[in-house]
């Protein structure tokens, strides 16, 4: 990291007083704001505090990171993960901000660097881990300062049943009681309703100014298929549509993202394993080459992606299914950032949801939590088997309404034909009955397919009225029609009988015929119709855009940052249409501020100039 001396300080004199507009294009490079950064930021500028649910790659940290360059003091950013700390000020001092960070990762020598410049008003931002900033001595050093304002990153962390819970975050109400004064706002792109209100609460932010903005991401195609041969539907994907991108796999175990890491690497891909239970040195540099290489693929269980800030994740790959729909929008969500094409794509099979509800029923917490959890659970699975547009479920699921279907999913672009399984859920839950709800799901499809095996004849299940009586459907099929009972809560998984399907009140009006049951058909496995090999347009120069590349990762080796802190690929691609001949051609680029310009026009310049 820059120590603060060396950490430019020219944009800091003359910002206090400058308009927010100003700010933005001369320190950011931007043209104009997106709705609602204006309103956000006039809110905190005079004074007061703004709650902020927007999604991924919305532009979130603008809203606090030009406030910070317009009130008098320090603003301090609570930040819960080192690496968004480390990744946001590089790209800050990049801008000629004046930032810094204080984690666990600086040398005493340098903490007290930081805090030697930051009583010294040497600084705009300071990121601080929540654990950090509550101790006594970070309390006093805020006492004899005046922070700027107080920005809590990541805000859906105070949620005690969240799927990102830190404890550390219950305890930042305090920051209001000692500076009621001082502005103070939340963000986050992952909240329901209720998870909202839980922030407003836990964060005494009830009477702070709400800021909701659309949660739809019309950049990705979200795409979600039936396990059949996951590695070789996983290989498929990469190798026609992301062969040389950079991206995340998430994988429910640590065993199985080893293991999928490696296989990734023998199949010539550079993947890399992250979870909890690597060496924190190993673990740390397979998150840096992430973020400073191209084109590296991390396979990874939850413990990573919350707050990454890389812009050119091309595509999300998830091989198991995950808890809830916040915890899925939030994992895609970091895709695409950067705004150009992007892919979410998911298997899951019947499987996962018997995993998923049985680690439900021997979860910790109250009998009210493990309701709500498994209403959670039921809605990723509703999204899963809809047969109509994902987006429209998605958002709706965020109480935001999109009244045409996106086209940008693959309901969309591949829709699933349905049939009137009625019959056969009512087959499928009278042979749960028969068999005394004590058998799991191979051994009720050998009953109603007739399969005539030990088993069948050790428990006397030959003898029953519903042997054979399904023998018209494949085993595919049948295990296509459970699954969906299953995901729509008819059946239920008995953790203490190893897997046994129980009926629920619900199968009995299916089993009188009260009600009738559609069902998907589900697709055989098949290539993927859709590609997004590359997010350039057709028109532009592929080979220019390479030899900007270049140009930008020799930049960023040179000074140890990842590329896209340099320009994102947004930028490279509007020189490649544009081709400036000019500085004052490149200024006019977005992504382009003064201190950008003035460092890397000569060097874009000559690209352009040598590409004719």
């Amino acid at each position: 990291m820059n120590s603060p001396s060396d950490t430019p300080s020219s944009s800091a004199s003359d910002t206090k007083n400058a308009p927010a507009l100003d700010v933005l294009q001369r320190v950011f490079g931007y043209g104009e704001f997106r709705t609602p950064q204006q309103s956000i930021i006039d809110c905190l500028v005079s004074g007061e505090d703004a709650l902020v649910i927007m999604p991924t790659g919305g532009g979130k940290s603008l809203c606090y990171q030009i406030p910070a360059l317009l009130r008098p003091g320090c603003a301090i950013v609570v930040s819960p993960l080192i690496a968004l700390m480390q990744d946001q000020v590089e790209a800050l001092q990049q801008l000629g901000v004046r930032a810094a960070y204080l984690n666990s990762s600086l040398s005493g020598e340098d903490a007290q660097a930081v805090e030697r410049a930051w009583l010294g008003d040497q600084l705009d931002l300071l990121y601080v881990a929540p654990e950090r900033l509550l101790q006594p001595r970070m309390l006093e050093l805020l006492q004899a300062t005046e922070p700027a304002l107080f920005a809590i990153d990541e805000a859906h962390c105070v949620s005690q049943w969240g799927h990102d819970f830190r404890e550390d975050y219950l305890q930042l109400s305090e920051l209001h009681r000692r500076f009621p004064t001082v502005p103070r706002i939340a963000l986050t792109a992952t909240a329901d309703t209720r998870t909202r209100e839980e922030i407003e609460r836990r964060l005494n932010l009830e009477t702070a100014q709400k800021f909701y903005s659309s949660f739809d991401r019309p950049n990705i195609c979200y795409q979600i298929a039936l396990k059949e041969n996951p590695r070789a539907q996983l290989l498929r994907f990469l190798q026609q549509e992301h062969p040389n991108d950079a991206g995340i796999v998430y994988c429910l175990s640590r065993k199985r993202v080893n293991e999928t890491a490696a296989w990734l690497a023998d199949q010539g891909f550079e993947a890399l394993p992250y979870h909890a239970g690597l060496p924190a040195e190993e673990r740390a540099q397979n998150q840096r080459r992430f973020l400073r290489e191209e084109g590296v693929i991390i396979v990874a269980t939850i413990a990573f992606g919350m707050g990454i800030d890389k812009p050119d994740v091309r595509f999300v790959a998830h091989l198991d299914l995950p808890k809830t729909v916040e915890a899925y929008y939030q994992e895609t969500g970091r895709a695409g950032r950067d705004g150009l094409p992007a892919n979410a794509w998911m298997v899951y099979g019947l499987q996962d949801v018997i995993t998923l509800r049985q680690m439900l029923d021997t979860s910790q917490g109250s009998e009210e939590h493990k309701r709500r959890e498994q209403q959670r659970l039921s809605a990723m699975l509703g999204l899963c088997e809809i047969t109509s547009c994902r987006r429209q479920a998605l958002l709706a699921y965020f109480d935001e309404d999109m009244p045409q279907p996106c086209g940008n999913c693959d309901a969309c672009l591949t829709p699933v034909p349905t049939w009137d399984g009625t019959e056969a859920a009512q087959m499928a839950l009278s042979a749960v009955y028969r068999t005394g709800q004590r058998f799991g799901v191979n051994h009720l499809i050998d009953v109603l397919r007739g399969v005539e095996n030990d088993k069948v004849f050790q428990n006397d299940h030959h003898r029953l009225s519903t042997f054979g009586v399904g023998d018209a459907l494949d085993t595919r099929t049948w295990r296509s029609v459970i699954r969906q009972l299953v995901a729509r809560g008819f059946l239920t998984v008995d953790e203490a009988r190893y897997g046994a399907l129980r009926l629920q009140e619900t199968a009995v009006e299916v089993l009188r015929g009260e009600i009738e049951v559609q069902l998907r058909k589900d697709p055989k496995p098949s290539a993927s119709k859709r590609t997004t090999k590359t997010p350039l347009p057709e028109h532009v120069d592929v080979e220019l855009w390479e030899a900007l590349r270049d140009c930008r990762r020799e930049l960023a080796e040179a000074q140890g940052i990842p590329p896209y802190i340099i320009f994102h690929d947004k930028t490279l691609q509007q020189i490649c249409e544009q081709r400036p001949r000019s500085v004052d051609e490149f200024a006019a680029i977005s992504g382009v501020g003064d201190r950008k310009c003035a460092k890397y026009a000569q060097a874009f310049l000559a690209v352009v100039e040598a590409r004719g």
